[in-house]
């Protein structure tokens, strides 16, 4: 083996430890397989190296992004890399600098990792205020901004979020001990205890039950990570709540109920990856909505479900028949909110064709885009509309 393959493999191994430490499942058996591939390849250009060790490294959809940014990062970083396997890539290009995109500061964190380490241990003075903002700071970060170690925090935080009883009534009849209809069943058992010298009464009144929750959360790229934290989420409480459908789409729709029911999220959220096709994707809110309001409203928005849409609203074909499909789902629910993550900007207004068509049919429109938002999410599912967050104010500021 020359002294240039040598100093390839290694690069090739830290890239595939990178990835790993990043969250993608990659093992040594992916790296012999990424170095066969270039050996039989022959790649001619940077391109070519790209989908090589893509088609070796990325087996979910999920995963393209993550790969699309540490590829980006480390070879623009590493410099040396390009001159040294210069006689495999003639026509490299440089990358031109792009604003801060979701899931590129996880990557960088993860390839650099070991260089901020050492960084750190040169410095001597520690403050100690940091650590007590920490939480703090955590909670208020945007998800898509999070490195490795702030999204496994954020994790723990999701699993440890408590959804509040939200009770609906029924038209059912249980006990109940302040009811208005007398349970002579009930009566007759207790006078027998007693040998029938002593009558109490017991009564049935309405009975309560949670109300079911239907998620639709879209998985295009712009809102790929958001989704992966929100699925996280929704696995949580599903684990506590049977009543919790959950739907995935992009150019299509996807039931991912079941996946989501096992009991390891990692894996769950990996059989919701190897279920959806159109992952990180277009966009077809519209088409998408038609398909769940054709084949599943009935079954599933039944007893007062309450409906949680998560979108950015920018529909690929924004048309009259998005407003009639959003008008029909909430015709069909008890309750509609619709959580955007561009609500973190300031400057966020109804312009979008999509976002104007979605706003008239929603009760609630709430941020979700850190820990902070989705905490507030679960204190509203439990109580009545917020009147901060009513989608008609926004519709009037644009008008």
């Amino acid at each position: 083996m020359t002294e240039t393959s040598g100093r390839l493999a290694e690069n090739i191994l830290y890239f595939a430890r990178a990835l790993r430490a990043a969250g993608m499942p990659v093992g040594p058996g992916a790296v012999l397989d990424a170095l066969s591939a270039l050996e039989v390849a022959h790649v001619a250009h940077r391109d070519d190296f790209y989908w090589t060790l893509h088609a070796v490294f990325v087996k979910r959809h999920e995963h393209t992004i993550l790969f699309d940014h540490a590829f980006r990062i480390f070879f623009r970083r590493r410099g040396y890399i390009d001159k040294l396997i210069a006689s495999m890539l003639p026509d490299t290009l440089p990358t031109a600098p792009k604003p801060p995109e979701a899931g590129a500061q996880r990557i960088q964190d993860a390839l650099f990792a070991g260089q901020n380490a050492r960084e750190q241990e040169r410095e001597v003075e520690i403050d100690a205020r940091l650590t007590v903002s920490d939480r703090e700071v955590l909670r208020r970060k945007d998800f898509a901004q999070m490195t490795a170690g702030e999204i496994a925090a954020a994790k723990d935080a999701i699993a440890r979020l408590a959804l509040p009883l939200d009770m609906v009534r029924t038209r059912r009849l249980a006990a109940h001990r302040r009811g208005h209809i007398i349970d002579v069943r009930r009566t007759l058992r207790a006078s027998m205890k007693a040998g029938g010298a002593l009558i109490d009464l017991k009564y049935l009144g309405p009975k309560e039950k949670e109300p079911p929750i239907v998620a639709l959360l879209d998985i295009s790229g712009s809102m790929s990570q958001y989704t992966r934290l929100f699925l996280h989420f929704l696995h949580s409480i599903t684990d506590a709540r049977k009543r919790v459908m959950t739907f995935l789409f992009g150019t299509r729709l996807t039931n991912v109920t079941r996946s989501l029911r096992q009991r390891d999220p990692d894996e769950a959220l990996a059989a919701c990856g190897a279920n959806v096709a159109d992952w990180a994707g277009g966009t077809r809110i519209a088409t998408s909505l038609h398909a769940f309001n054709k084949h599943w409203a009935r079954r599933v928005l039944g007893q007062g479900a309450v409906v949680l849409l998560i979108t950015d609203g920018l529909e690929r074909d924004a048309d009259d028949t998005l407003s009639f499909e959003m008008d029909r789902l909430h015709r069909s629910c008890r309750r509609l909110i619709w959580l955007n993550p561009l609500l973190r900007f300031e400057g966020f207004e109804a312009r979008a064709k999509g976002v104007r068509a979605i706003l008239p049919h929603v009760d609630e429109l709430r941020p979700i885009h850190n820990l902070d938002s989705m905490t507030e999410l679960v204190r509203a599912l439990s109580g009545a509309p917020a009147k901060g967050y009513d989608p008609k104010a926004m519709l009037r500021q644009v008008a």
